[in-house]
């Protein structure tokens, strides 16, 4: 078992960064070489305070020059938006990349991409490698590694569930909660694109059982509240929307084989339709002979699960061949670090 310490960059503090930081201060394989930072009022901080733990000794930056000439093995990638032009220029660095912002899985949506950081990425003799919870984990390893434990799969299920009321985001309006429905139908804050980052898990899904997808389906379901809910950031007014539910489906062969649901909702009890989707979760399901169900409860720890996702790749991306390595490339991962 290697003894090798991994010298590893944080970019950006949001929550994922932050569960990053207290992550990679605590475990004995990696050190926490670097902090870049957006926010102008933590330049300069101890890195220790932005993560809530005691100082670590190193300050948090913005200067991406730095970053980049920073003598580093990795950077954990995790801005609120992506920037494949920096993910580019830190693999010609010769700095290995992973991030939970993608992209994932090689498909025509992301292709472009992909092949920009493939060759970034052979040009600086390291790796890239698309890590996070949903898509980059409980959407497609997991579907594929329980595919191991049946004879028969007739259709893979996968949701997303998150309860808007047990765990409030500042992003709740933007994302069209408390709006009209029939408004938010006919401008919906969720892009149409969205299928193309959720097919990237699909293809790996057809593509790790031998099959390839040959067609697509989309559909949007909202549901009301049946009165005023109120939420730590405000309230959801009656009738309007306290649900949503996307849901697309990707056929094999010309008919339905793997279907994602994202159910976002602000509670259970005030809701109309009640979609009866519990509390925050993941959920995968393989219809067949045996069927099978596993599911992640707790979306308190989702923005845990994303990081940890990547960082425990770090050993295995950096040992890749380089270019752009999925999980099938990786194969099966070993952490380090985890058991002290």
């Amino acid at each position: 078992m290697t003894s090798e310490v991994y010298r590893v960059v944080q970019w950006a503090t949001g929550g994922i960064g932050k569960a990053s930081i207290r992550h990679l201060v605590e475990n004995p394989f990696m050190e926490l070489v670097g902090v870049l930072v957006t926010n102008p009022e933590k330049v300069g901080k101890d890195v220790g305070q932005i993560a809530g733990i005691a100082d670590v000794g190193l300050s948090a930056t913005d200067d991406k020059d730095a970053i980049v000439a920073l003598e580093a093995d990795c950077v954990h990638f995790a801005p609120l938006v992506p920037d494949i032009d920096m993910v580019c220029r830190l693999l010609r660095s010769g700095k290995n990349v992973i991030s939970p912002l993608g992209p994932f899985y090689p498909t025509e949506d992301c292709r472009e991409d992909v092949e920009k950081i493939d060759a970034a990425a052979r040009e600086g003799g390291v790796s890239f490698h698309g890590s996070g919870i949903h898509p980059g984990y409980s959407g497609d390893i997991l579907p594929v590694t329980l595919a191991r434990l049946t004879g028969r799969i007739d259709h893979v299920r996968v949701y997303e569930i998150a309860d808007f009321l047990a765990h409030p985001s500042p992003w709740m309006e933007r994302l069209g909660f408390g709006q009209d429905p029939g408004e938010l139908a006919a401008n919906p804050r969720r892009s149409p694109d969205a299928i193309g980052h959720f097919v990237q898990s699909m293809a790996m899904i057809a593509e790790g059982l031998g099959k390839k997808i040959d067609g697509l389906t989309a559909e949007t379901k909202f549901a009301v509240a049946t009165k005023d809910i109120k939420h730590a950031n405000g309230v959801i007014p009656a009738g309007t929307v306290a649900g949503q539910r996307y849901e697309w489906t990707a056929s094999v062969d010309g008919r339905p084989l793997i279907t994602f649901s994202q159910i976002w909702t602000v509670g259970h009890d005030d809701i109309e339709p009640d979609w009866d989707c519990g509390n925050g979760r993941y959920r995968v399901i393989v219809e067949g002979e045996p069927s099978l169900e596993l599911t992640l409860d707790g979306n308190a720890t989702g923005r845990n699960w994303t990081a940890f996702a990547g960082l425990t790749a770090i050993p295995a991306v950096c040992a890749a061949e380089p270019g752009f390595v999925t999980h099938f490339d990786l194969g099966v991962v070993r952490p380090r670090g985890l058991v002290r």
